[in-house]
């Protein structure tokens, strides 16, 4: 263990541009300010258990702990170790994800949620001309979808934020977020409220019913790496820069199981929407979730959204030792950056951890033999649409318009909130930006995931800038040679108005019409604006803390393509299932050897597919269609050996799952990294997977396949993925001991191969007792439902 220094107190270093504030009318924060007494004195019995210095994760995580002493006792080792019982405080959920994650809470039975809930309407709205269009348009497209997710919120007491309100994360930051909460979101960038010193953690729908139904939410006791912040950003680089940068440094496997606490002085001169950014994109290296301790910024940005009421307990909070580490608290790890030397950086293309300083990145280029060339420039996003981020923006466009300039490639803007959008508009930053060649899209997250309908550069090697947090191939447009490189959205910019990737602003010049040479200025922007936030269209809004009326109906139409009541999924024990004599599960035939990286875009694409989120059967028929087949490295290929046939992924599943033949997927290292998703864990089990041997999980597809009754299990030897091909039959040895409760019952699975032969091998697996009896049950929700009846 390595232990911190003391964290820096006092006033926060504020910047020039940094705005006094016009009070907002303060809203009725009763069901947003977190339990503080109550949280404090169930900190006081984790000092007493652990007796020394914690954390700021281990405060806000324990102090959660719905029993402390009994998930705490022992001598033993906790962090990595131990499978704590949490009582989340609130539960968020975009339009996409939801769906799924209301049907499997409608299964339940319950009258209303057992927290607070929204619902956001931002993943569904396709950008194509701009805001206005494409918002109307998608709203018809998309009309059974909405109605369906809001009479279920009317139904069961959940807030509700139409079409038009904004993207998730920037939202729940403007208006739910709060230091020291435990909040649950069904989409990986939940962690972008970690910029209010919380812990916000991205999950799938069927966490996200546990904390909807009152269930304890488990979680595996995460390490923590203290990131040490000194010195100030300057010039050009921003805290986008450091999360690149960071990202590079440890990859996108180096957080798994962590959760990134920053501290140090250079923490309290960001802006809170600037820690935002970098907690957002911390999901990019596989962390739990990012946190910081209270500042003054975070004080300020409640005060200038209305919630001073939050900001008062938080401050009375914070004086009794609860928002920030302890004196000489122990990290796992601890990185140290100093922000004066940091550069910009851009990231990618196809992964978010390739990082290439700003100044070596036209050599890149050069090096790789790819075009001089961006064909796209793209801010905005979850990750980077504050209102700092969108002045800052608008102070290059202002001079780039002095010079006479306007941008040479489409200039795409997508503003984070529909406050957002309307205090850039009062405030003329949309019209500067509209002035040099910007498009200004609808308040959602359209391109970022894959919603923009894009008529140029298909099927075309082509190069995009993007101030998103994701990359992978196909993401954007759909186009697998679409190489997106992530930068600030300044950096992007910039290049707009060049055109080239080896444009540099901090050193190039452009020529002006006059052959005169331009150079840009360090952008200058302001965190808060100087006369408040703009409401906007408060229609979009919901009513605050709405009650539940039990009397709605929630129609399903019998024939939707698009949405889909859902089946229990069978115990894979059969009959077995009650009884303690066999709890093997039944020969399962191995599908598919998946190559490489394998993300969640790979196993269930979105894009086009977002329309079949709530309906299982259809959405099912993208399962795995850009994974690679590691036997002769084709994508969406899988072979029949049973009729020495080939087809496509999906198709041979089916095949299987039309023969009742349980089946088998063998994966690579980081299997499941990225998006939240979780149909990637349901659409394999609705065809028939039972089990997948892998390298290594990223953490929220491993849940969420444990989730849905499908075993994932570890290879002791990672060499032992390829001595299974496709065809071969592997029998678990040793899980009825383990699901009997035999500690560390070793798990080894007997492979027979198509001539005969076979071996064992060994593997691990990091089920805890009650993920058991998830597996035992079909699914976590099947055993919900047995526990409440």
């Amino acid at each position: 263990m390595l232990r911190r220094s003391g964290v820096r107190k006092g006033v926060s270093l504020l910047r020039r541009s940094f705005a006094t504030q016009v009070a907002p009318v303060e809203k009725d924060c009763s069901s947003i300010t977190p339990p503080y007494p109550a949280l404090l004195r169930n900190l006081e019995h984790v000092r007493k258990v652990l007796q020394r210095p914690l954390t700021l994760a281990e405060k806000i995580l324990y102090s959660h702990l719905i029993d402390p002493e009994k998930n705490l006792s022992g001598a033993g080792k906790i962090r990595g170790e131990v499978y704590l019982q949490l009582r989340p405080e609130r539960v968020a959920m975009q339009d996409a994800s939801a769906q799924m994650a209301l049907l499997q809470f409608m299964s339940a039975g319950l009258a209303q949620s057992a927290v607070p809930a929204s619902i956001h309407c931002d993943h569904l709205i396709q950008a194509v001309e701009g805001a206005e269009s494409d918002l109307k348009r998608s709203i018809v497209t998309n009309q059974e979808v909405f109605d369906f997710l809001e009479s279920a919120a009317r139904k069961y007491g959940i807030e509700f934020w139409r079409p038009g309100s904004g993207i998730i994360h920037q939202i729940v930051l403007e208006n739910y977020a709060a230091p020291g909460m435990l909040m649950l979101g069904t989409d990986s960038h939940t962690p972008n409220a970690g910029g209010l010193g919380m812990l916000a953690i991205g999950v799938g729908g069927a966490d996200a019913v546990d904390a909807m139904t009152g269930t304890p939410w488990e979680l595996k006791a995460p390490q923590v790496v203290g990131v040490r912040l000194t010195g100030q950003l300057n010039g050009w680089a921003t805290p986008k820069d450091l999360i690149l940068h960071l990202a590079g440094k440890l990859t996108v496997r180096g957080g798994t199981g962590r959760v990134l606490e920053y501290f140090g002085p250079g923490v309290f001169s960001q802006s809170c929407t600037g820690l935002a950014t970098i907690a957002n994109m911390g999901a990019e290296v596989g962390a739990t979730t990012s946190t910081f301790p209270y500042t003054p910024n975070m004080r300020a940005y409640l005060n200038a959204t209305g919630r001073s009421p939050v900001a008062r307990a938080a401050d009375e909070a914070a004086s009794r030792g609860f928002l920030n580490a302890d004196e000489n608290a122990e990290y796992d790890e601890v990185i140290d950056i100093n922000l004066s030397e940091l550069e910009p950086t851009i990231n990618g293309p196809f992964t978010p951890d390739l990082a290439t300083p700003l100044s070596k990145f036209g050599e890149f280029i050069e090096s790789q033999g790819w075009k001089d060339e961006v064909s796209a420039a793209l801010i905005g996003s979850c990750t980077n649409s504050s209102y700092e981020d969108m002045t800052s923006v608008a102070d290059l466009a202002q001079q780039a318009k002095r010079a006479g300039l306007t941008t040479k490639v489409p200039f795409l803007c997508t503003p984070g909130s529909e406050q957002i959008r309307a205090t850039m508009e009062r405030d003329n930053v949309t019209s500067t930006l509209q002035d040099v060649g910007a498009v200004v899209l609808a308040n959602a997250c359209g391109p970022c995931i894959g919603q923009w309908k894009r008529e140029e550069k298909k099927d075309e090697e082509n190069a995009i800038l993007t101030s998103f947090n994701r990359n992978f191939k196909s993401r954007n447009d759909g186009n697998r040679l679409t190489m997106n490189f992530l930068a600030s959205p300044t950096v992007v910019t910039a290049m707009a108005f060049s055109g080239k990737l080896s444009f540099n602003p901090m050193s190039d010049s452009l020529t002006l019409p006059s052959g005169e040479p331009f150079k840009f200025s360090p952008p200058s922007g302001q965190d808060l604006p100087s006369a408040g936030f703009a409401l906007g269209e408060t229609s979009y809004y919901p009513s605050p803390s709405p009650k539940p009326h039990p009397e709605v109906d929630i129609v399903v139409k019998k024939d939707s393509q698009r949405l889909e009541l859902l089946e229990p999924f069978p115990s894979p024990f059969g009959e077995a299932s009650g009884n303690n004599r066999d709890l093997e599960l039944p020969p399962l035939k191995v599908l598919l050897r998946v190559r490489g990286k394998c993300t969640t875009d790979h196993i269930s694409a979105a894009g086009p597919w977002l329309k079949y989120k709530g309906h299982l059967t259809n959405i099912s028929e993208n399962l795995l269609i850009t994974a690679v087949n590691d036997e002769g490295g084709d994508v969406n290929v899988a072979f029949d050996r049973d009729t020495n046939t080939s087809g496509t992924i999906p198709e041979i599943a089916k095949r299987f799952k039309s023969r009742k033949q349980p089946w088998a997927l063998v994966v690579d290292d980081n299997y499941g990294e990225g998006s939240a998703r979780e149909h990637a864990a349901l659409q394999p089990r609705f065809y028939g997977c039972a089990m997948i041997l892998a390298r290594s999980f990223a953490r929220i597809h491993e849940t969420n396949l444990k989730k849905q009754g499908v075993l994932p299990l570890w290879f002791v030897d990672k060499s032992d993925y390829s001595r299974i091909s496709s065809g071969d039959v592997l029998e678990t040895i040793g899980l009825t001991d383990t699901l009997q409760g035999i500690s560390d019952a070793p798990i080894k699975v007997k492979v027979t191969k198509s001539n005969g032969e076979t071996f064992e091998i060994q593997t691990k697996h990091t089920m805890s007792t009650d993920q058991l009896q998830w597996l035992r049950a079909g699914s976590a929700l099947n055993h919900i439902r047995l526990s409440l009846n």
